[in-house]
């Protein structure tokens, strides 16, 4: 017997940590074995940022059923991962915090399993919490199901309560229980066995692509229908050629290994090695009797970024790859098993546009770029248009905000400089306001960083997809200038305090800069060139200042994400394995003017 199921919802709502409960309760651990927190999350950046990047598969045996997992991000910038995956499964469990309740992404996840036609069961998670507020959750969720138009059938789901960090589940949240034997019953009774026909033409649709050292590419996906042999001789249908190909090995899963098998029958998910090129949405199937399936479509990019080969001073000091063409190279392999991305060739050799649903998702692929050995400059995020009958379209987003009520009024007139319209506004209790906008994508550049700020930290920001419309007028991002290194050489304690009047500063001591590198944000609108280098004079004669004590504020700390959001149009970032740089794209003083903002464009 089997089943397949994925776990979906917002992002921190617990599904990471519900499968490591699975996991444990269905003995996949040796009783010696040491079982890491959050042990779906394998990536170095999931860890270091507590959130799932890659949607991943694993399989635990209750009994005589098998279930398969698939265990999906909740980051709205990673929404193309759960697009994909939701192909391989016949249900959903949808994990809502007791205390937040249904938000952007929740509805976005389940929009799509519904389309799919999933069956859904609801866990509302995190009851143990002081905030809960079960009843209300449990509304909020039953008019989000009829909000998205769902079947009759599909509104009749079983309701399951439970604390995923603490190991147990219930079906009164009044009770508590032991573990969470009442979910794997529900998994077991609710969701339907696969009904493919093991006996038909093969159909197997690629969803994912994984790498092994040893065996080289794999292609993950479910059998739809028929049955897999290693060593048999397939046809592999892509977007627009067909070629024959053998099965080398074939895997299954079971806990968090896979295991080679033989023979894989319909609704199985298997890993196949062997195929050299293949792409996500190709399908495997029968020589004699070819039957592909239809590609898988994905919902397209909003959000941009150019990448340039790093042309500054300190070019090639860091990085193992510096050049155009192995940055192009590497950019056309994440294409591969990323569909959420887009490349655009516009054959333009030096300059490459690359396209994703947000500002995270492109900063995840850069950081990874990053630690792999790639130096490279990125122009400021821009989004994409569309032209209908002459009018110009931009993306739109909705923009759920939580924090205290006290930051109402600061927070509602940024969002109105940013073009954002507001469609509702409700008090979250404990002195909190949740406030939804309808804003383009294009306000929300550089907001996240500005909104934490005007709520000291505490402010909560999600957004959600919401198709194109009219593109709005001129949004004003950044309001003050830039202080530019004019030369170059190591920052001294003497200039950079008496810079600290002049605005904040970026760099610290005995920090490398060239001419055109930015050293701090101006307190005036326009950018300012500074000499950071300036070393003080040691002459016989004696100042009414010479015994005074400098003393440095500490420099703001410039993230990927913060230095995205930061730069103008004619600012670059530039990226190294060691540094994050800021810098003008024209480096030199007497080449650039100093008038920023619409002062500029009216010249």
């Amino acid at each position: 017997m089997l089943r397949n199921i994925a776990i979906i919802a917002h992002v921190d709502h617990g599904k990471t940590t519900l499968v490591d409960g699975l996991l444990a309760q269905a003995g996949t651990f040796a009783a010696h074995e040491e079982i890491a927190e959050r042990v779906m999350d394998s990536m170095d950046l999931e860890r270091e940022r507590g959130i799932t990047i890659l949607a991943k598969n694993t399989a635990i045996q209750v009994g005589d059923v098998k279930i398969n997992i698939v265990d999906t991000p909740g980051h709205a910038d990673f929404g193309g991962e759960v697009e994909r995956v939701l192909k391989m499964v016949d249900g959903a469990i949808l994990l809502v915090d007791a205390s937040e309740g249904p938000l952007p992404q929740t509805r976005f996840v389940l929009r799509k399993a519904l389309e799919a036609g999933l069956r859904i069961m609801v866990c509302i998670n995190k009851i143990d919490r002081p905030d809960a507020r079960i009843q209300e959750v449990e509304n909020e969720v039953y008019d989000l199901f009829i909000d998205l138009d769902a079947e009759e059938d599909q509104l009749e789901f079983p309701m399951v309560y439970a604390c995923a960090k603490e190991g147990w589940c219930t079906m009164d949240p009044s009770e508590k229980e032991e573990n969470l034997g009442c979910l794997f019953q529900n998994i077991i009774d609710f969701f339907p066995e696969p009904d493919g026909d093991a006996d038909a033409s093969l159909q197997f649709l690629v969803t994912q692509l994984g790498y092994d050292p040893y065996l080289g590419r794999l292609a993950i996906g479910r059998i739809v229908n028929g049955s897999i042999h290693s060593r048999d001789e397939l046809l592999l249908c892509g977007e627009d050629s067909e070629r024959k190909i053998k099965v080398n090995q074939l895997y299954t899963w079971q806990g968090l290994k896979r295991v080679e098998t033989q023979l894989a029958k319909a609704g199985e998910i298997i890993a196949i090695a062997g195929i050299a090129e293949l792409n996500i949405g190709d399908t495997l199937t029968a020589i004699d009797d070819p039957r592909p399936l239809p590609r898988t479509k994905i919902d397209e990019p909003t959000i941009g970024i150019t990448l340039l080969a790093n042309t500054g001073p300190f070019s090639g000091r860091e990085g193992k790859y510096v050049t155009a063409r192995q940055i192009r190279e590497r950019l056309e392999k994440e294409m591969l098993h990323n569909v959420a991305l887009r490349l655009q060739d516009d054959g333009n050799m030096e300059a490459m546009k690359v396209y994703g649903r947000g500002e995270l998702q492109l900063a995840i692929l850069l950081e990874q770029m990053r630690r792999e050995g790639f130096e490279m400059c990125i122009s400021k995020p821009e989004v994409v248009t569309i032209e209908e009958n002459g009018v110009t379209k931009e993306p739109y987003e909705i923009a759920s905000l939580d924090f205290p009520d006290t930051f109402i009024g600061v927070v509602t007139e940024k969002m109105n400089l940013r073009k954002g319209r507001m469609l509702e506004m409700k008090q979250a209790g404990s002195g909190r306001v949740r406030v939804e906008f309808r804003v383009p994508a294009r306000g929300l550049i550089g907001f996240r960083g500005e909104f934490l700020n005007d709520t000291r930290g505490q402010g909560i920001l999600n957004t959600l997809y919401d198709g194109f419309d009219t593109q709005a007028g001129y949004i004003p991002y950044r309001l003050n200038g830039s202080l530019v290194a004019d030369r170059k050489g190591k920052t001294t304690t003497y200039a950079l305090f008496g810079l600290q009047p002049r605005g904040k500063l970026c760099v610290g001591v005995g920090i490398e800069v060239y001419e055109g590198m930015i050293v701090g944000e101006c307190s005036r609108e326009n950018d300012m060139n500074v000499d950071a280098t300036k070393a003080k004079q040691l002459t016989n004669f004696r100042s009414s200042g010479a015994d005074e004590k400098l003393i440095l504020a500490p420099p703001i700390q410039i993230t990927l994400e913060k230095a995205m959001e930061f730069i103008a149009e004619d600012e670059l970032v530039e990226i190294t394995p060691e540094n994050i740089r800021l810098r003008k794209k024209e480096l030199a003083g007497n080449k650039r003017s100093v008038v920023r903002g619409e002062k500029k464009k009216k010249k």
